[in-house]
């Protein structure tokens, strides 16, 4: 082979590897699972014939490498902090990876496509306050409250994730949740100071519900189920703080409701 035919094979294997590692990056930050982030890469490194390829998956960092006695050597890391979940972005890598097996892109439009869905906005701030209001509704009705409960965790609904959109960015995840609780219940609280509905319980449970990581407490159950100790351990952890902190602030709110109201809460 010529020098300058291994200089562009080089350069190609470089840019699938870049490939690779910026569809695993968009799948982990956006919550997916482990196995499906190293499949994703694993798939992408096979069909554009860089069989070298290999990835070490964390919940929070990639290692990926690739290189032979025929091939140059390539490695880099990525750090990937634990962040939240958006659905639709881990659906549209993991189409656009099986595509590409397919044959459906070559190398230049599967970067193409991988960058629009990275650029791709995230959901309205009014549809996610809305959809936060509709689910502690639905949640409240589910555990048991009434017409009255559920209007009330509507709004509560409504208030937190205002709350969490607008206020929460700019604090800690811990101190976020922990003023979440305590605002979800201290709304609730007073609603029904003021003859709003008849089991406190049932609204805030509800209305607490957008805060919960269920999908990451999910994935650390799987994770550690499929023998990826590391990762689900991660998660499990990260899950078990958000679960502590939402925990201290309803706890909080309720004691400050209760002293205010002279137990009559309590």
């Amino acid at each position: 082979m010529s020098e300058e035919k291994r200089e562009a094979q080089c350069q190609d294997n470089k840019r699938v590897m870049e490939l690779a590692l910026q569809a695993g990056h968009i799948l982990l930050e956006n919550g997916a699972e482990i196995f499906r982030v190293e499949e994703t890469i694993d798939r992408i490194c096979r069909h554009f014939g860089l069989e070298s390829g290999n990835a070490f998956v964390l919940s929070n960092g990639i290692f990926v490498t690739a290189g032979s006695e025929r091939e140059n050597f390539f490695a880099k890391v990525q750090h990937i902090p634990v962040s939240g979940t958006h659905l639709d972005k881990v659906t549209a890598v993991n189409q656009l990876s099986r595509e590409i097996e397919h044959g459906t892109y070559t190398l230049e439009e599967a970067e193409a496509e991988l960058e629009r869905i990275r650029k791709t906005p995230g959901k309205r701030k009014w549809t996610q306050i809305l959809a936060s209001g509709l689910g502690s509704a639905a949640f409240c009705c589910l555990f048991g409250g009434r017409m009255a409960e559920s209007m009330v965790a509507f709004a509560a609904g409504l208030v937190l994730y205002t709350y969490v959109l607008y206020v929460s960015v700019y604090l800690s995840k811990i101190v976020g949740n922990i003023l979440g609780g305590a605002l979800v219940t201290l709304f609730c609280g007073g609603m029904y100071l003021m003859g709003f509905g008849t089991h406190l319980n049932y609204m805030i449970t509800g209305a607490i519900m957008p805060l919960i990581p269920g999908v990451a407490f999910t994935n650390a159950i799987r994770e550690m189920a499929d023998g990826d100790y590391i990762s689900g351990t991660v998660r499990m952890m990260d899950t078990l703080v958000s679960f502590l902190s939402i925990a201290i602030g309803v706890g909080m709110g309720t004691a400050l409701i209760g002293w205010m109201s002279g137990g009559v809460v309590l």
